[in-house]
This record gives C-alpha cells, structure tokens and sequence, in this order.
C-alpha cells in the first residue's frame, strides 16, 4: 500500500501596511537578514509593499505601522481589521500615534495656510490643496487602537529585527508573544 503523499505545512497568511509614519517598521522587519528565509518557509505575504498586492484578502497576521492622520487612513484600518484573524500595531506612531501626533497641539488650518500660502518663498497667490482625489485630513493624528480592536502590540521606534523575529515566532507557534529585555527599543 502506497502512503498518502505527505502536505507541506500550512503556511501562514501575513499582510503589512504603513499608514501615517516614516516607513521604519518595514525597514526594521528587513532588518531580519537571512532569517528571512527562514521565515518564508513558514509564511505568505498578501498585501504588503514586499508585494506590492494593494488589496487585502484573508489574513492570519496584519501587521499595521503608522497612526491615523486622514480619511485614507482610516479605510484601510477598517478593512485591514475585517480581513486580519490577528491585527498587530507595530510600532509608536501605531501605538500612540507617534511623531506624526505632535501636530495634535497645533491648529491644522495654521498649519495648512503657513505651509501653502503665507511660507516664505512661496509663490504669491499658492492655495491651500482642496482637490476630491487628497484624503481628508482628521483634526487629530490618532493611534489606531482608538478605531478598531488590536490584538497585539509590538512596540519600538521602531522594533527591532529581533523583536520582529521573536514576536512573529512566539504568534505562529500559538504561544502569547513575550518580549525579553533588550528587544524594545526606540531611535
């Protein structure tokens, strides 16, 4: 009697986005090396800049870095929580809303006016964007907890290569992610 062929083991279904921040979450995840490889054995990218896939389908893990600073931003949260089984906030401005929420003490139209209009060296007569095709900025840059439910949070500025690998090793062997000293750290 001839075997069953045997399956490879179920790979699981990862998807990152960046929302309002600098890009470093997705630098410091590279920053993994050669335990990349490593990792491919065990996952699959769907949507993610390593992808380039721009819609999400069903995930396991969602990996979220960057907080909510428009419209856009909170669209693509919503639909991010509804297609992740595991959301995690990566990250201080995903955590807090980060450098991106220090405009939170500021009034957005003096901000906006100083920028297009009255900035020296601009152009006379510059305006404000007001176009339908900008997503409308929020009055407050918002960490993303504040919209939908997280599961986890990986925090850092931004988490380290290690803290990734340890994080992402401990959620899909099905153990509670624990950081050990060392692993958090901010830049």
């Amino acid at each position: 009697m001839n075997p069953l062929p045997s399956h490879p083991p179920r790979k699981f279904k990862v998807a990152t986005v960046s929302l309002a921040g600098c890009f470093g979450c997705h630098t410091s995840f590279l920053d993994i090396d050669e335990r990349l490889f490593d990792l491919i054995e065990q996952i699959e990218f769907d949507r993610s800049p390593f992808t380039d896939i721009k819609d999400v389908s069903r995930c396991d893990i969602g990996l979220i870095e960057g907080g909510l600073c428009n419209a856009d931003n909170v669209q693509v949260l919503r639909d991010f929580r509804v297609h992740c089984k595991t959301l995690v906030a990566v990250g201080a401005c995903a955590i807090t809303g980060g450098l991106p929420a220090q405009r939170n003490h500021l009034d957005l139209g003096n901000i906006l006016t100083g920028a297009y209009r009255t900035h020296t060296g601009l152009s006379a007569g510059n305006e404000v964007p007001n176009d339908p095709e900008l997503p409308l900025l929020l009055n407050k840059v918002h960490p993303i907890h504040e919209v939908v439910h997280v599961d986890y949070f990986l925090p850092g500025c931004p988490p380290s290569a290690d803290a990734f690998w340890v994080f992402l090793n401990d959620l899909m062997a099905g153990r509670t992610p624990h950081l050990g000293r060392g692993q958090i750290q901010y830049d």
